[in-house]
C-alpha cells in the first residue's frame, strides 16, 4: 500500500498532465479544470501519504550505467514534497480565478486552456519526481523535466500585453537554466564516475575517497550550476524577468517550487557528498549570498512594480537559505530547510495578492495612485499585510526561523569563522532592508492615498491613472487559496516544531554530527 502512494504520487499528475498537453486540448476549460485539480488532489494526497509512509521504489532502469528507478522520500525531502504537493493543487484551483489562456482585452485565445493545466501538472510531477529521486542521474532528469513546461508557462501564457517581454524572459530562463544544467551535469558525471555508484545513499561513502582536488572541482561545478536554479547573485538576473512576465500560478511555482529544487540540489549533491570541496568554496558561496541580501533589499527600496519586487526579495530572502548552507553547520543546514518551506509559503502568498492586484487593477505600478486597499478590499490588504510582515521576518511568522537560525550559524559556523561572521553581519543588515521595503509597499498599497515621491516628477505625474475606487474583494477559489497560505505561514511561524522534528534526524546524519 506504501510503495501504490509514491507510484501515485508521480502518476496522478505526471499522466493526466501529458494527456492534457497531447491529447486533451479540445476539452473546453471547466472540464479541463475539474480533470486537472482530481488529478492534483489525488496526486498531493498520495504524496503526503509517502511523506509519512516512507516507501522505497528501487528497480533497474539501465544496468550498463548503474542507473536506477530509486525513489524515497526522507526527512530531507519530505516537507519539500509536501508544499509542492499543496502548492500543486492550489496553482491548478487558481485557475477558476485568472484564466491565462484567454486574452482579456481581445476575448481571444492566446493557447489551450488544457495545455496551461497540463503544464502546471507537469512541473509539479518534475518537482515531486526530482525531491524523491535517490540517484543522481534520475535527479538530474526530473530537474530537467521541469524546465520545458515552465518555459511554456512563461512563452505562452505570460502577460498578453507585452509579447517583447514574454519572449525576452523565456529566452533568459532557458539561457540559464541550460548553461546552469550544463555545469550541473558535468559535476554530476564526474561525480558518478569518480564514485562508481550513482546511488544517492551510497555516493557519501564512495566519495569519500576522492582527493581534496577532485572534490574542489566537482563542488565547484555542482554548485556553480545549482545556484542559478537558487538563484544567487549575480546568477540572478533571469527571475525578475520571469517573475514579472509569467502568469500568477507560474510565479507561485517558480518561487515556492523551482528555486527550492536549487537548495535541494545543493543539499543533495556538493554538502552530502564533497562536503570537504564544498568547504572550501563555502565561503565565497556565503559573500554571493549576503550580496544578493543586500542588493535584492537595495532593489526593492526603489522599484515600482510590485511583482518585480516581489522577485527581487525572493533573491534576498534565498541569500539567507544560501547563508545557512554555507556555515557547514547542522543549525545551517536546518535553517535552510525550513528557510525553504517557509519562503515557499510566504513567497506563494505575496504573489496569488500581487497577480490578484493586477488583475484587478491592470497594473502593479506602485507610481499610480491607489486607494487605500484596507479599506475597499479588507480581506486582501489583510493577507497583505500579513505576508509582507512574515517576510521581514517577522516573530511568530514563517519567515523568522529560516533568517534567525541562519545568522546564528553563520555566527558559529564550521569554517572560516572571520569570513561567516562579516557575512552574518552584513545579511543582518539586509534583514533591516526588508523591514524597510515592506514598510513602503504597506504605506503605498494598504495604507493608499498617498502618491509615492517619485510620483512628484514631472513626467511620472504625467502617467498616474484614474483608479476606480471600488477593488472587489477577495471571495470564492482565491479566498481559499489565500487562506490555505495565511495558514501555513502562521503555523509554521508559531510551531516550527512542524518542520524541524522532520528535518532533525536526516540534517544530523548528513552532517556527521559535527558542532
Amino acid at each position: 500500500m506504501a510503495l501504490t502512494l509514491l507510484v501515485l504520487m508521480l502518476l496522478a499528475p505526471g499522466a493526466v498532465g501529458i494527456w492534457l498537453v497531447t491529447g486533451g486540448r479540445a476539452l473546453n476549460a471547466d472540464v479541463a479544470r475539474l480533470v486537472a485539480l482530481a488529478a492534483a488532489v489525488v496526486g498531493g494526497l498520495a504524496a503526503i501519504g509517502a511523506s509519512i509512509a516512507r516507501p522505497v521504489l528501487d528497480r533497474a532502469w539501465i544496468p550498463d550505467l548503474g542507473v536506477r528507478w530509486h525513489f524515497a522520500v526522507d526527512g530531507i525531502s519530505a516537507p519539500l514534497v509536501v508544499l509542492t504537493a499543496v502548492i500543486g493543487v492550489l496553482v491548478v484551483a487558481h485557475a477558476w480565478v485568472e484564466q491565462p489562456w484567454a486574452d482579456g482585452h481581445t476575448g481571444l485565445l492566446r493557447g489551450s486552456p488544457a495545455t496551461y493545466l497540463g503544464a502546471l501538472l507537469l512541473v509539479e510531477t518534475g518537482a515531486l519526481a526530482a525531491f524523491a529521486a535517490r540517484d543522481a542521474v534520475l535527479f538530474f532528469i526530473a530537474f530537467e523535466v521541469v524546465l520545458v513546461p515552465m518555459w511554456v508557462l512563461i512563452s505562452r501564457y505570460g502577460d498578453p500585453r507585452n509579447a517583447a517581454a514574454r519572449a525576452d524572459a523565456s529566452a533568459r530562463f532557458l539561457l540559464y537554466t541550460a548553461v546552469g544544467s550544463t555545469l550541473m551535469l558535468v559535476g554530476i558525471l564526474l561525480l558518478v564516475g569518480q564514485a562508481g555508484t550513482a546511488d544517492l545513499d551510497d555516493l557519501p561513502a564512495a566519495a569519500a575517497a576522492l582527493g581534496a582536488g577532485q572534490q574542489t572541482l566537482i563542488a565547484l561545478l555542482l554548485t556553480l550550476g545549482l545556484a542559478v536554479k537558487v538563484p544567487v547573485f549575480p546568477l540572478h538576473t533571469w527571475l525578475p524577468a520571469a517573475h514579472t512576465t509569467a502568469p500568477t500560478a507560474g510565479s507561485v511555482l517558480l518561487a515556492a517550487v523551482l528555486l527550492k529544487l536549487g537548495t535541494y540540489g545543493l543539499v543533495r549533491l556538493p554538502l552530502a557528498n564533497v562536503p570537504e570541496g564544498f568547504a572550501r568554496i563555502a565561503p565565497a558561496l556565503a559573500i554571493a549570498g549576503v550580496v544578493g541580501i543586500l542588493w535584492g533589499g537595495l532593489i526593492c527600496l526603489v522599484e515600482r512594480d510590485l511583482k518585480r519586487l516581489i522577485a527581487f526579495s525572493s533573491v534576498a530572502h534565498m541569500g539567507f537559505v544560501v547563508l545557512g548552507l554555507a556555515s557547514g553547520t547542522e543549525t545551517g543546514l536546518q535553517a535552510a530547510l525550513i528557510g525553504n518551506i517557509a519562503h515557499g509559503v510566504i513567497s506563494a502568498l505575496l504573489f496569488v495578492i500581487v497577480g490578484g492586484l493586477k488583475h484587478r487593477w491592470g497594473s502593479v505600478d506602485l507610481a499610480v495612485v491607489r486607494p487605500a486597499l484596507r479599506e475597499v478590499s479588507p480581506r486582501l490588504g489583510f493577507a497583505l499585510i500579513l505576508g509582507l510582515a512574515a517576510g521581514l521576518g517577522l516573530p511568530g511568522l514563517a519567515g523568522f526561523w529560516g533568517e534567525f537560525l541562519a545568522l546564528v550559524a553563520a555566527w558559529n559556523p564550521a569554517h572560516q569563522e572571520g569570513v561567516l561572521r562579516t557575512c552574518a553581519v552584513i545579511a543582518a543588515v539586509g534583514a533591516a532592508l526588508a523591514a524597510a521595503y515592506a514598510l513602503r509597499v504597506a504605506r503605498i498599497v494598504w495604507v493608499g492615498d498617498a502618491v509615492p515621491d517619485t510620483a512628484a516628477d514631472d513626467a511620472l505625474a504625467g502617467r498616474l491613472e484614474p483608479i476606480d475606487p471600488r477593488t472587489p474583494d477577495t471571495r470564492g477559489v482565491e479566498l481559499a487559496v489565500l487562506a490555505v497560505l495565511v495558514t501555513a505561514v502562521v503555523i509554521i511561524g508559531v510551531v516550527p516544531h512542524t518542520v524541524l522534528s522532520v528535518t532533525a534526524s536526516a540534517a544530523e546524519t548528513l552532517i556527521g554530527g559535527r558542532p
